[in-house]
């Protein structure tokens, strides 16, 4: 079964008093990193795998994409997108990324903002991926931090005066399920290395164009936490294109 914690009545209350929930993409503090690497839209036919609420939907129809379909397992979020961000070019479907089918090239651009983590099994994802992208058709995603995952809880380490001591590291190398506490709930994620984010790109005929660790923007510096997100990465930005001549039948 996959999990689906967006549609908690609960948990998707605390996610919608987000900053990025409330300001979209302005309130997300990767999207200046995030926004040099995607490509040109216009004419595009674009697919957003864990769309959310729709924010880069509508960014890609802003920038002339031709069609834009947004994918999400979370009813919820889905309904906010409809509400919020919808466009003539826009599409969205209810469906976890794993059970998606395209034909072969149906896509020139395939994006996905800080999902990858909730996916078990990403080999298949990514050659799945490949055979939806047309020759020299584009990947761009953001994922948590193999440095963010690795231990699990997601948590600093403190002092017995509450003092932030330091950020933990382990396990780094045995790759699988975590349990981490997001929003006050318990939430399944899986942690990947870095090797395996990149390695896998590659070993499914895609060449790596940008890797970027984002550094919170100079304009969030002020609001609470945020100098602390200068200790330890939290996100891992990465853009692809996927090789010419590429068979994947």
């Amino acid at each position: 079964m996959k999990e689906n914690k967006y549609d908690n009545e609960n948990f998707f209350q605390k996610y919608s008093q987000m900053m990025r929930s409330r300001k979209g993409l302005q309130g997300a503090g990767e999207w200046p990193e995030l926004k040099k690497m995607l490509p040109d839209f216009r004419g595009k036919r674009v697919l957003d795998l864990g769309c959310g609420y729709g924010w880069h939907c509508r960014y890609a129809a802003e920038q002339q994409a031709e069609s834009v379909l947004g994918t999400d397992i979370s009813r919820k979020m889905l309904r906010t997108a409809q509400e919020i961000n919808s466009a003539p070019q826009i599409e969205y479907r209810c469906a976890a990324m794993e059970d998606l089918q395209f034909p072969e090239g149906t896509f020139d651009v395939v994006i996905s903002s800080l999902a990858f983590h909730y996916i078990k099994d990403f080999e298949p994802l990514v050659r799945n991926i490949a055979r939806w992208l047309r020759q020299g058709g584009s990947l761009v995603f953001s994922v948590e931090h193999p440095v963010f995952t690795s231990y699990g809880t997601q948590d600093w380490y403190y002092d017995e005066n509450g003092e932030i001591l330091h950020f933990p590291v382990d396990n780094y190398y045995y790759e699988g399920r975590r349990e981490a506490v997001f929003l006050g709930e318990k939430v399944i994620k899986y942690h990947r290395t870095l090797t395996t984010y990149l390695e896998t790109l590659i070993r499914n005929g895609f060449e790596i164009r940008h890797v970027v660790e984002p550094e919170p923007p100079e304009e969030m510096m002020d609001l609470d936490g945020m100098k602390d997100e200068m200790r330890r990465p939290m996100m891992l930005l990465v853009s692809a294109e996927k090789k010419k001549h590429q068979d994947f039948s």
